[in-house]
């Protein structure tokens, strides 16, 4: 096989994303990384600040800075000032950046999101996840459904253009209705973006733990398959763009371009506990624990728990997987370019049987998969990767 052609992949404006590790209260389902003890806010404040100043000798130019978690909106906006201001002071962060951040109703008031306006946040993520209290509820939410109402007419309210919303489907009990009702209520707010994310039981969650002792019945399989089904024709109908299997956005500018960077090989670099970073072909990632992260720092040490060199085979493996999840698929020739193979040459087999099973669509130069496909997405990412590539 011929050198895989890295400069393809390095090439561009980078992005940074910064772990905020608090929440109020844990959510049952969540397995991302998150405490509850606010009272280490000053010492995380501080580690942070230095990790920042560590991250200024990497020679990247940053479009995007996506402020994450954990819940971001536990923190008051002086603080998520701090964290953007020492970013601009040590990194290059370009005058066109994508400035994220995700907060939670009942974690936040009107004001605070005028206060995100002025420290130059340009973008909010509403983790909603659902308008009906029941859901909410079950999900263990602390917001009300008339709490998520308000947080998004107070982003209006403070001048916000680029708001983005995250809902939840396939929730035990839930109708083809009750999903419809959720979806219209959203679109009421002409939210700019939308992520709808199917209900997963990640192990060692509480609410897998409750799934496993039968505490409810999860929805069948084929329901929530009927549910994605439904959201994606509900939204592209309503002049939403799918570009991703859970995104969709009103246009192609209004697209999250921090999250694109993670499914085209673009650098990132992340920063607090649990973060990741990608600079091709490496993967590093920081220790999943705040103390941790912390002593490391005050150590003067950098708080990297990892670091893997991804082989050829590999980055190939992972430009399928990704490239999958695309709605426009895997680009042929860049796939050719980036590693000296011909994609629909290597797996002629695989993609004329995914097509006769109407998963799978070749044209114009990708190879993307169907609205039905997307529902198989692990296993025919597997027929591609489990394939022998040397």
């Amino acid at each position: 096989m011929e050198k895989y052609n890295s400069q393809l992949l390095t090439a561009g404006r980078a992005g940074l994303y910064v772990h905020i590790p608090f929440c109020l209260q844990k959510c049952p389902y969540c397995d991302f990384y998150s405490i509850t003890d606010l009272s280490l806010t000053p010492s995380f404040l501080q580690s942070l600040k230095k990790e920042i100043s560590i991250g200024s000798r990497v020679a990247l130019q940053f479009d995007t800075l996506y402020i994450g978690g954990g819940t971001p909106s536990v923190l008051k906006p002086d603080i998520i000032g701090e964290i953007v201001k020492t970013a601009y002071q040590n990194l290059n962060i370009l005058p066109d950046c994508e400035i994220t951040i995700e907060v939670n109703p009942g974690t936040l008031k009107a004001q605070e999101l005028v206060d995100y306006r002025q420290i130059g946040i340009n973008r909010v993520n509403i983790g909603v996840q659902s308008f009906l209290d029941q859901n909410l509820k079950f999900l263990g939410r602390i917001h009300s459904a008339k709490d998520a109402v308000n947080t998004f007419e107070w982003a209006r309210d403070a001048g916000f253009k680029n708001l983005g919303l995250d809902l939840i489907y396939g929730i035990p009990g839930q109708t083809k209705a009750y999903w419809l009702e959720d979806l219209e209520i959203a679109l009421s707010f002409k939210p700019e973006h939308v992520s709808c994310y199917m209900l997963t039981y990640e192990q060692g969650t509480p609410m897998d733990r409750r799934r496993r002792k039968k505490c409810f019945q999860p929805l069948a399989d084929k329901r929530v398959a009927e549910l994605f089904k439904i959201t994606a024709k509900y939204l592209v109908a309503r002049s939403y763009q799918q570009y991703e299997i859970a995104n969709f956005a009103i246009s192609n500018a209004l697209r999250s371009r921090h999250n694109q960077k993670y499914w085209s090989f673009a650098p990132y670099i992340g920063l607090g506990p649990s973060a990741h970073s990608f600079l091709e072909p490496v993967r590093y990632w920081n220790h999943s624990n705040t103390n941790q992260y912390i002593s490391s720092l005050a150590a003067g040490q950098q708080p990297i728990a990892g670091k893997e060199q991804l082989s050829e085979k590999q980055l190939m493996i992972e430009a399928i997987y990704l490239g999958l999840r695309k709605v426009a698929g895997i680009d042929l020739d860049e796939f050719e370019r980036r590693f000296g193979r011909s994609f629909d040459s290597l797996f002629e087999e695989e993609i004329k049987d995914f097509e006769n099973k109407g998963y799978l669509q070749l044209a114009e130069k990708h190879c993307a998969l169907t609205r039905d496909g997307m529902l198989f997405l692990d296993s025919i990412a597997a027929a591609f990767t489990g394939k022998d590539l040397t």
